[in-house]
């Protein structure tokens, strides 16, 4: 697929199924409470998107994004939010507590949603429609947040608008 120029895109990421505001410990996991769960913003880890409460029902951020074409062809999008280099982009969900009594978010993981698993296809509607969503799962099979690369079958990413909770973060 080829641009002829930059055009702009609306990505909307909606998770459901979060795994709460405390996860236990175990061999491998420390375990920790008042977790949230918010966009970071490119090279920017202190910067966060609409952080949600672990225990939402479900939760979403709306960011803009901007696909031109790539120098080896296809598409290559970028943001403010969008993570990594040419042909290695990504968002970053980032996983962390909050303490008091100033209320800072200490990171403990993150989700790394990879756009160059978006289906060909879905990114070619998508330019025509102007949004890309990805819906996921946020619990992964321990129960804790989840994280790491993120993937289909275990993001959903879809061309256009579907329907979910109203907006929580936008950038």
């Amino acid at each position: 697929m080829a641009l002829p120029k930059a055009n702009a895109l609306t990505i909307r990421i909606e998770g459901h199924d979060l795994p709460g505001l405390t996860c236990g410990g175990s061999p491998d996991f420390p375990g920790y409470a008042g977790i949230q769960v918010a966009v970071q913003r490119r090279n920017r880890p202190g910067e966060l998107l609409g952080p949600q409460p672990g225990d939402a029902d479900a939760v979403n951020w709306t960011l803009d994004a901007t696909a031109k074409p790539a120098a080896e062809g296809g598409v290559e999008l970028t943001g403010p939010h969008i993570q990594g280099g040419p042909g290695n982009r990504f968002i970053y969900l980032s996983w962390g507590t909050v303490l008091p009594p100033d209320r800072t978010f200490i990171l403990f993981r993150r989700a790394k949603l990879l756009l160059a698993a978006v289906p060909p296809e879905v990114l070619t509607a998508a330019l025509d429609t102007g949004t890309l969503t990805g819906r996921l799962g946020l619990t992964d099979a321990k129960g804790h947040p989840l994280c790491a690369r993120v993937v289909p079958p275990a993001i959903d990413w879809s061309a256009g608008r579907r329907h979910a909770a109203p907006g929580q973060g936008r950038a």
